[in-house]
C-alpha cells in the first residue's frame, strides 16, 4: 500500500460530487490517496484505506492465539433458552398511554 499522504497532499471532494463518481473515489483510495469529504465547504469525513492487521493477523486471529495460550476463554454461543419471553407487567392499554402521556401534544 501506498504511504498516506501528507495534510497538503490530501483531495478533498463534495458530498455531491463523491455520491456521482463514488467508483473513481473509491479507486483513487485504494491506490493510497486519502480523500476528505466536505459539506458546504466543511470537512465532514474522510476516506482512507484500511490499514494492514498488526503481525499480518485480524482480530479474531489474535484472540484464537490468545485462546491457545490460555489467555483468555471464549464465550459460547447465545441459544434462545437463555432468553425466554417474559410476561408483560403492564395492564392493556398502559404502554399507549404512557406514551401518550410523554408525547404530550406533539
Amino acid at each position: 500500500m501506498a504511504p498516506r499522504p501528507y495534510i497538503g497532499g490530501v483531495k478533498k471532494v463534495g458530498v455531491r460530487e463523491l455520491k456521482n463518481r463514488l467508483s473513481h473515489y473509491v479507486r483513487q483510495v485504494r491506490a493510497g490517496h486519502a480523500i476528505q469529504v466536505t459539506d458546504r465547504g466543511e470537512v465532514v469525513a474522510e476516506l482512507l484505506a484500511p490499514r494492514p492487521p498488526r503481525n499480518g493477523r485480524d482480530g479474531g486471529q489474535r484472540l484464537a492465539e490468545l485462546a491457545r495460550r490460555g489467555l483468555v476463554t471464549l464465550g459460547a454461543r447465545n441459544t434462545a433458552r437463555l432468553y425466554r419471553r417474559q410476561p408483560s407487567r403492564l395492564e392493556p392499554g398502559e404502554l399507549q398511554r404512557l406514551v401518550d402521556e410523554e408525547r404530550g401534544d406533539r
